[in-house]
């Protein structure tokens, strides 16, 4: 990389050749690998009555989690190909694209033959799942030896880096392969992102406030909170993929905006799947409009992600329920019309079969009094970051619930009806993912044009440059993953497992954006005035809510081995 300031490259045509068929050819050689490894991950887990064990799964989690992120990575470069290939149909695969689609097969080549980063300590590597040498003998075909000696190379990314700065302002980097509506459906919310949410987000984060009524009711206007609910009910019936483009936008602006939809989209579907029919002609269509704000109440203290072990219990009183318990990290709880309670209805029951599900009604609360209802109460949890709805610990002492508010009319389908909304519910987060990654993105370029060092911007730099170029490569990745997913689901297709990677990656990428753009900023980052700050704190918790990530590998592993 030259340091003359002029340019911030240097180097010619990186560019491979036959780059699709390259990386097309490379898909084989991984997939076969990944069934070597399911194989001998599932001998490992494997009872004597040929049943895979929990205590098993549990036993071996290295190997069982390292394989959903094997698993993860051959998804995400099967559709980073599909991009690419549909792309060059359309006539849109430039060389930005391709550069991106090349360093992403050089680099997670790479890291499946070396070790793949589950998390900053943990690195999961071939021979933890029982592999040989041997067996990774495959890896070395010619296109995959290529890729990987060829594919990220600093010049490669450095050249990445260069268009970067010339489309500077762009939407992104790389075109979506998404088609022309939802790009119209990107812009829109890109516009109301940058002129009504990014102005104030850090205000907001830094003052620990409510995101303001006037935005909510905006986006009602906008049909945020019915875009996926079907038009009979009172939503535009749009699809997942649209969910994804909207939140991926908002949550560009900022993460409390970008998740605002998402307990109307948890209610809607919890309803639409289990509720009756009446419970569906009340409810869906005032949450559609946002006439009603509702709140998902599922975790306690002592629980986390084992909610087949929730506490809380409903019992009946005439025709009625009264709920009494202790609820934890409840987002949005005081302002909210509706809470979809998860509770016991069976005393003699300790795993999911005895919870329900209620649709139990509230007051909204003010800040003076957050929790006027009779029965409950509630206090602020203060947290680090993805501020703007608050999280609240809920106490309940036989808080009313009306009889025809149990989901489905009848006890004990709780749990299940619970599991529907999941795929749903982590596409969504998976977007989220996205958008704070891509804020992370935005702010890191930015400074790095701005920010002189040794008389030349820090863009100049190549492990600056560098860390610039994988955000974007990255993005992208996660990008194609959360749109595969999201298209599974529109197609009525299963997807908890594609869901489950989707969000299992977004949410390391958004992590790593972050981190490397506060990088760059130096110790300006450690500032709270600077926005990489807020989102450093918004970006951590994508790898806990909605499931941690290891709850997450554990379900993918599940799916794998099952």
């Amino acid at each position: 990389m030259a340091h003359d300031g002029q340019d911030i490259t240097g180097a010619g045509n990186v560019l491979l050749p036959d780059l699709l068929a390259l990386t097309g050819a490379a898909i084989a050689p991984v997939e076969e690998l990944l069934e070597k490894a399911r194989n001998s991950v599932r001998a490992a887990v494997l009872g004597s009555d040929e049943k895979i064990t929990t205590p098993a799964v549990e036993r071996h989690q290295t190997a069982t989690h390292g394989l959903a992120w094997l698993a993860t990575y051959v998804e995400s470069l099967r559709q980073m190909q599909k991009w690419a290939e549909h792309l060059k149909n359309e006539g849109k695969l430039g060389e930005i694209e391709q550069l991106i689609h090349q360093i992403a097969f050089g680099e997670y080549l790479w890291q499946i033959y070396g070790g793949i980063q589950m998390s900053q300590n943990e690195i999961v590597r071939l021979q933890d799942l029982g592999l040989s040498q041997d067996d990774q003998r495959g890896l070395m075909s010619d296109a995959v030896m290529t890729l990987c000696q060829s594919g990220n190379t600093q010049d490669a990314r450095s050249r990445l880096a260069e268009l970067m700065v010339e489309q500077q302002g762009a939407t992104m980097f790389g075109a979506s392969g998404l088609d022309e509506e939802l790009e119209m459906i990107r812009d829109q919310f890109r516009r109301y992102a940058v002129e009504k949410v990014e102005p104030h987000a850090h205000e907001w984060h830094l003052k620990d406030q409510l995101i303001p009524m006037s935005v909510i009711e905006e986006l009602s206007e906008m049909g945020v909170f019915g875009l996926t609910i079907p038009e009979n009910l009172g939503g535009f019936g749009l699809s997942k993929a649209s969910m994804c483009v909207v939140s991926e936008e908002l949550s560009r602006g900022y993460i409390g905006v970008g998740s605002l939809a998402t307990r109307s989209e948890i209610a809607a579907e919890l309803i639409l799947g289990g509720g009756t029919e009446e419970q569906k002609s009340h409810w869906v269509p005032k949450i559609a409009s946002g006439e009603i704000l509702p709140t998902a109440v599922f975790t306690e203290p002592n629980t986390g992600s084992d909610l087949a072990s929730l506490r809380t219990r409903a019992v009946k009183d005439g025709e009625d329920y009264r709920i009494t318990g202790n609820k934890t990290w409840i987002t949005h709880a005081a302002r909210t019309h509706v809470m979809t309670v998860l509770a016991r209805t069976d005393p003699e029951t300790t795993d999911h079969n005895g919870l329900s599900m209620f649709l139990a009604e509230k007051l909204p609360g003010t800040d003076e009094d957050p929790f006027p209802s009779e029965g409950m109460t509630g206090g602020e949890i203060e947290v680090l970051g993805y501020r703007g709805m608050k999280e609240y610990e809920l106490g309940f002492d036989n808080f009313h619930v009306k009889g025809e508010n149990l989901l489905g009319g009848k006890e004990g389908q709780g749990f299940r009806q619970l599991m529907k909304t999941f795929e749903a519910a982590r596409i969504q987060t998976a977007a989220r993912a996205i958008g704070v990654a891509q804020a992370a993105l935005d702010v890191g370029l930015q400074y790095a044009l701005d920010r002189k060092a040794f008389g030349q911007p820090l863009v100049h730099f190549p492990r600056v440059s560098g860390k610039l170029a994988m955000m974007a490569v990255e993005i992208a990745v996660a990008r194609q993953l959360t749109y595969f997913s999201a298209f599974e689901k529109d197609n009525d297709r299963r997807c908890d497992l594609e869901a489950g990677m989707a969000k299992l990656l977004g949410a390391r990428v958004a992590w790593a954006c972050a981190d490397n753009a506060l990088q760059i900023h130096g110790g300006n980052g450690f500032a709270l005035e600077y926005t990489v700050s807020r989102l450093l704190c918004d970006a951590r918790i994508l790898n806990i809510f909605e499931g941690a990530a290891e709850i997450q590998a554990q379900v993918i592993a599940r799916r794998l081995l099952g």
